[in-house]
């Protein structure tokens, strides 16, 4: 009965420098002694007592070529190396691939030529539909490691040891857009991670956004038709600025709260790498007692939460529209492994009703102010996939894939995607035995009386029904009593009702939690958010459309909905005198304590707040030309570098380029062929006031990236490329420096250099 009977150890496995990977990978290199990160890290507002343990000395994994139970479980499926003759699918000898058998030299093709024939009915049975939403993405293998145990809200397996490392997946992706969109365009973005316990398969399916458009999932065929390019015309594509999208929010005003996130710039990450992830619903823990405790999940990226601003985005998407999914590949190929910190709020079940908003409803988040984000473990991208259809296209993610110790609530969106995952699974992927594709086969062992069915991969014998007596018997048998470890039982909870289609008047507020996120912003990004909503808007035919979403905006700031209506061509809004809310069932006097208050403003809502130190991974470019001062471009590679940022000489030709100390520079890119929206820093060194004014490309780097708000370094004569471009004297601006070459670059130039390219953008220039 056994499907995949699961490796013998399970523990992660890295192997010497030497010892094989696997058919087609070669030999492991030798490890390198790259700091694995620290378990440990704790959140900078916390007390002493609220530290995060520190996770005991695991053997480091974080070097290329690490062995985990999964890569070693794909060994399997592995093709080998293509040496040897060609065969056809049947194993027969191929003579000649690259001439069909005709009649002579010019004459027709015959029919019975089989090796055509298979090769081009490969060929036209290649693809397989792409995913309603969430089509164009990208992937990466990991591991996860918990700092301490959860044993006292969860018995899931992988949350129980500090420092035993489970296996990952982890596809990110934009939501509107088919597979050929581009990465950088406005939407929100996918991070469902894929946890191979020993207990089985857990999927965290969720976004880059804390909450969702709507409450019922009964409206999400209305969502999508509405935000998917619109039937006549197959128009826009990845992009969300027309007619039908805002007509539907325009009358659901419950999608109030996600539009206020998807016009922010959260909307537009400057890296997978550098966003947060957020599990969307409310779930549940459950320990091995059966107590249950109400959870958030939130994923927390080591870098720093980062962004584009909207003009850099779009000119992305023409430059490099695979910005994103090069990102993420290139750093994990270059060994600067992204990383996450799983973070939970942890809400007991007797305060379920102590907020003024449904912990079941998808459009609300839970203020860390009043239930702080408790860090419990760490994430590390470490492999990236061999194939993408293999992987990242066949991997299936699923809400309902969950493990003992982790359970549902009755968020009605929730309900719905745990109908709908495993339903859409069925048909892009050709029938019930996705679950046996590479990518997706658990760890743990499967034994079931499941059989056949297209893409059976598993040659059964005996019966297939329970009970019976004969051919092997049942493949399970539980009997009463306690369950052992490792099994799941779905968490005891009374549930009494009349059946009904109503929605729960606790989810009546549909503006709150918008103006809360609105007062949270800083002053730039509020300046974003409203000219997000002025592009989208203004480029709506329907003028009903136009007014009925500024009335809405009204309910959540009447600044916001004036500026706007302006900016459209509407007259400006005045304030409406506010509704009563409805009280929300089942409150009471909880929602009238502190608690239930909630909060006015709401720090870690805004970017300000989420940077990380350090410059690890950022992308500086150094403009030359010959002439350059040469001591001053080796100075930002090395002193930058260190640092572990990437420095990039640019040219306006590849090859070398000849400094003033007559020595050869190495050229990394050649101008044309590059953007300064693909960096995130620009120095432009001394010695090239006569060539790269004359440059345009050269001029349109520096205009850009003046333009948005990047730290710049200008270094002797380079500060006449800014008088070229049109910024006269660049010294009074936020985040330029401006050295007058009187003197040689010290150590403190590139530090505080450093230091602006840590805050990543100046929004204020």
């Amino acid at each position: 009965m056994t499907v995949n009977p699961g490796p013998p150890e399970y523990r992660p496995h890295t192997p010497p420098a030497g010892e094989p990977r696997g058919p087609g990978l070669g030999p492991a290199p030798a490890s390198d002694d790259r700091d694995a990160g620290a378990g440990g890290r704790v959140r900078p507002d916390a007390e002493p007592d609220d530290r995060a343990p520190e996770a005991p000395e695991a053997p480091k994994a974080d070097a290329p070529g690490t062995r985990d139970a999964k890569d070693a479980a794909l060994d399997a499926f592995r093709a080998p190396d293509p040496d040897g003759a060609l065969t056809t699918d049947q194993g027969v000898r191929i003579d000649d691939t690259d001439n069909s058998l005709t009649v002579g030299d010019r004459g027709p093709t015959l029919l019975e030529d089989f090796q055509l024939r298979e090769k081009l009915t490969r060929f036209d049975h290649e693809r397989i539909p792409e995913r309603v939403v969430h089509a164009r993405g990208a992937g990466a293998y990991g591991f996860f490691e918990p700092y301490a145990s959860l044993a006292e809200f969860t018995c899931a397996d992988f949350l129980q040891e500090p420092g035993r490392r489970t296996p990952v997946f982890v596809r990110f992706s934009t939501v509107q857009g088919p597979r050929g969109s581009a990465d950088t365009v406005r939407d929100v973005r996918g991070f469902a991670t894929k946890f191979y316990t020993r207990h089985g398969n857990y999927d965290l399916v969720g976004n880059n956004i804390p909450v969702f458009f709507i409450q019922d999932a009964v409206k999400f065929p209305d969502f999508v038709h509405a935000v998917k390019p619109e039937p006549p015309n197959e128009i826009p594509t990845g992009a969300s600025a027309h007619d039908t999208f805002w007509d539907f929010c325009s009358l659901q005003p419950e999608s109030t709260h996600m539009l206020m996130w998807v016009m922010s710039d959260r909307a537009i990450p400057r890296s997978y790498r550098m966003m947060q992830g957020f599990g969307v619903h409310t779930f549940r823990l459950v320990n091995a007692d059966g107590r249950g405790t109400f959870v958030k999940f939130h994923w927390r990226p080591l870098l720093g939460v980062c962004s584009q601003v909207w003009d850099e985005a779009q000119i992305t998407a023409g430059r490099d529209p695979d910005f994103h999914r090069r990102d993420l590949w290139e750093a994990i190929a270059a060994g600067d492994f992204p990383e996450y910190e799983l973070g939970v709020q942890l809400i007991p079940e007797q305060d379920e009703f102590a907020y003024p908003f449904d912990l079941l409803d998808p459009t609300k988040l839970v203020p860390e102010e009043l239930v702080p984000v408790r860090p419990v473990g760490r994430m590390v991208l470490d492999r990236n996939p061999q194939n993408f259809f293999a992987e990242t296209e066949q991997v299936a993610f699923h809400t309902a894939n969950i493990v003992p110790g982790i359970d549902f609530t009755n968020d009605p969106l929730l309900q719905g995607r745990n109908f709908s995952y495993l339903d859409t699974q069925l048909i892009r992927l050709g029938g019930p035995n996705f679950p046996q594709l590479p990518v997706n086969r658990p760890l743990a062992e499967v034994r079931n009386n499941h059989r056949d069915g297209y893409g059976q991969q598993v040659v059964h014998p005996g019966t297939s029904y329970a009970p019976n007596s004969v051919g092997g018997g049942c493949p399970a048998a539980m009997g009463g009593g306690r369950l052992p470890e490792g099994v799941f039982e779905h968490y005891q909870e009374r549930i009494d009702g009349a059946a009904i289609r109503r929605r729960s008047p606790s989810f009546a507020d549909h503006y709150g939690q918008a103006a809360l996120f609105w007062r949270s912003m800083a002053d730039w990004e509020q300046r974003h958010i409203v000219e997000a909503f002025s592009f989208e808007l203004g480029k709506v035919g329907g003028p009903e459309v136009r007014r009925r979403m500024v009335g809405n905006l009204v309910q959540v700031d009447l600044g916001l909905a004036a500026e706007v209506a302006r900016r459209i061509g509407l007259p400006e809004p005045e304030a409406e005198p506010e509704a009563e809310p409805e009280p929300s069932a089942g409150a009471g006097a909880a929602s009238e304590s502190a608690a239930g208050a909630g909060p006015q403003v709401s720090p870690a809502l805004s970017l300000d707040n989420l940077r990380a130190p350090g410059i690890r991974t950022r992308k500086v470019a150094v403009l030359t030309a010959p002439g350059v001062a040469g001591e001053q471009v080796r100075a930002a590679r090395e002193q930058l570098g260190a640092q572990g940022a990437t420095v990039e000489v640019l040219a306006a030709q590849g090859g070398h380029v000849l400094a003033a100390d007559g020595t050869q520079l190495p050229v990394d890119r050649a101008l044309p062929t590059t953007a300064s929206v693909l960096y995130d820093a620009l120095v432009v060194p001394d010695g090239c006031e006569r060539t790269l004014p004359a440059d345009p490309d050269a001029v349109r780097f520096l205009t850009e990236s003046l333009r948005h708000g990047k730290p710049v370094a200008l270094l002797g004569s380079g500060v006449e490329l800014s008088r070229t471009a049109g910024f006269g004297d660049p010294g009074g601006l936020a985040g330029v420096t401006v050295h007058g070459g009187e003197e040689p670059l010290g150590p403190s130039l590139w530090e505080g250099f450093a230091g602006m390219i840590e805050q990543h953008r100046f929004p204020s220039r």
